[in-house]
């Protein structure tokens, strides 16, 4: 029979043998030892450890009566660790006890973390829970309020339900460390040099009254305000950022790609900047990449930086280094288009113009047509777009830019004068440019069959290339527009002042004053 020793552990009250408790005192001296001289911390490590054996005994202690033995502080011990695991002051315990090693499995806890919150401290209780930083769990609060309000009530409910880690223990089971001497003293060790400068430079002179502790409250509570206000902005700026990054990303790889398996005819509609540029199309958009995204770059990491203080700043060189290579792209682009606009700084042009014979009475019939195995439209019209098309295997660009205009002519010939016009980036390039252009007509029983569409070479795209073709006619000619002509007919000149677009399907006789129309309705007419 063993004489039993009510002791007090941690706050709380034990019943336990004899040879049970000199193996714990024996156990608590040898730690004591084993501990540095420097009194800073010591107490709180032998307090924390108390408090630890003390949470372990509660776990195995069923019933307040219930007497501890040997084997339950043994058990303990495996647990918490030897001191000379951790230091060889502890030999003569040793001799006491059997030879025990510190329990290797870790189990970590969900706590609240206290010391890095910014509301509750959920946020880094789950970061370290789930081994990531706390700035995405943070992000995903956010995007969870904003997209559907979820993120507040779930905070709250976690906020209520999850224990704040107060004790060195509660820290090291939410960090996944082993609860032992060693890891105890090395937490409270940190703890107590973290704190240190603070002490130092506390001012604990003067007293403070209650209106000074309740204007240190609202300067908080305006201060927490202010922080959430910058987290937010912070949050915006990434998400703008990294939404135009991943658009610039995107549109960089896609264009490069098409470009390099040669599929660019099927995009015009991408701008004539690209298209016209003497370097690489990839390259260009390289390019345009770093001049936009590179800003964009930095303004996501000014978010991240002001959403987590942990994320560091970017070097000097590398700053030097991202500079650098922006400039050296703003001025390229800004070269580029130097030579974009010089490409159209003259005008060119290129007439012919083709008599044709005619009988007095007869009646001109003016009509435009299209190609369908070109460019299949439904129906033909003026049109500035250029398309790319295949004539004889030959890839060229299509036009609908034209327009026709009737004149009056004071002799007695007929005429069809095409003017093909185009820009360059001198006089004589210009002109060599509309040269090119390739356009025909023909005129058989009386009708003037006007094609409604040149071609153009594949590389002159937005030359502002266009057609204006003149019909010339003598004084009593008579013309007569289709409706083919609708869109394509300029400002003609009439005696009743019609409006162009009224002028098909009607008859019109050629005065030296302009067209006068013989079957019009008065309506149309403006004067």
């Amino acid at each position: 029979m063993n004489k039993t020793i009510n002791i007090n552990l941690g706050g709380f009250f034990f019943h336990i043998d004899e040879v049970a408790y000199q193996i714990l005192k024996g156990y608590l001296e040898s730690i004591a030892r084993s501990l540095s001289d420097d009194p800073q911390g010591k107490n709180e490590i032998i307090a924390d450890i108390e408090a630890r054996i003390s949470e372990l005994l509660s776990e195995t202690i069923r019933d307040p009566r219930q007497v501890i033995n040997e084997s339950d502080i043994n058990d303990i011990i495996k647990i918490m660790g030897q001191p000379e695991d951790y230091d060889d002051q502890g030999e003569e315990y040793a001799d006491h006890s059997s030879t025990y090693r510190p329990r290797t499995g870790n189990t970590k806890k969900l706590y609240r973390d206290g010391e890095d919150k910014f509301l509750g401290g959920v946020a880094a209780g789950l970061g370290h829970y789930f081994g990531i930083d706390s700035i995405w769990i943070r992000l995903a609060f956010i995007l969870l309020t904003i997209t559907g309000g979820f993120g507040i009530p779930i905070y709250i409910i976690l906020w209520i339900l999850l224990p704040e880690a107060r004790t060195t223990a509660e820290k090291l089971e939410m960090e996944g460390e082993a609860v032992n001497i060693d890891n105890i003293e090395k937490k409270i060790r940190t703890e107590f040099n973290n704190v240190g400068d603070k002490i130092k430079n506390a001012d604990y002179s003067k007293a403070k009254t209650g209106f000074q502790n309740f204007l240190d409250t609202l300067g908080k509570i305006i201060l927490a305000i202010f922080k959430v206000i910058g987290k937010v902005i912070g949050v915006l700026l990434m998400f703008v950022a990294a939404a135009i990054l991943l658009t610039l990303v995107i549109g960089a790889f896609s264009f490069g790609s098409i470009e390099f398996m040669g599929m660019t005819h099927n995009f015009t509609t991408i701008p004539s900047f690209i298209y016209s540029s003497i370097i690489p199309h990839w390259t260009l958009a390289a390019l345009i990449f770093v001049a936009i995204g590179f800003p964009f770059l930095i303004l996501f990491l000014l978010g991240l930086r002001i959403v987590s203080s942990s994320v560091k700043q970017l070097s000097k060189a590398t700053s030097l280094t991202l500079l650098g290579i922006w400039i050296i792209a703003i001025l390229a682009l800004i070269f580029t288009g130097i030579e974009h606009s010089t490409a159209k700084a003259f005008k060119g042009s290129k007439i012919i113009e083709t008599p044709f014979a005619y009988q007095a009475n007869d009646t001109l019939q003016v009509k435009l047509i299209n190609n369908e195995e070109l460019l299949y439209k439904n129906y033909l019209r003026k049109d500035t777009k250029q398309e790319y098309v295949y004539d004889q295997d030959v890839r060229k660009l299509y036009s609908n830019n034209i327009s026709v205009d009737v004149v009056y002519n004071d002799t007695d010939v007929a005429s069809v004068k095409v003017r093909r016009m185009s820009v360059g980036k001198d006089r004589n390039i210009a002109n060599q440019n509309a040269e090119k252009l390739e356009y025909n007509y023909i005129i058989e029983n009386k009708t003037i069959l006007l094609d409604g569409y040149f071609l153009s070479p594949e590389n002159s795209i937005d030359k502002n290339q266009d057609i204006a073709i003149t019909i010339a006619v003598p004084e009593n000619t008579t013309i007569h527009f289709t409706n083919s002509t609708k869109s394509f007919l300029g400002n003609i000149e009439t005696t009743q002042d019609i409006y162009s677009n009224d002028l098909p399907n009607h008859h019109f006789i050629m005065r030296p004053v302009g067209l006068e129309c013989t079957d019009c309705d008065e309506r149309l007419f403006r004067n």
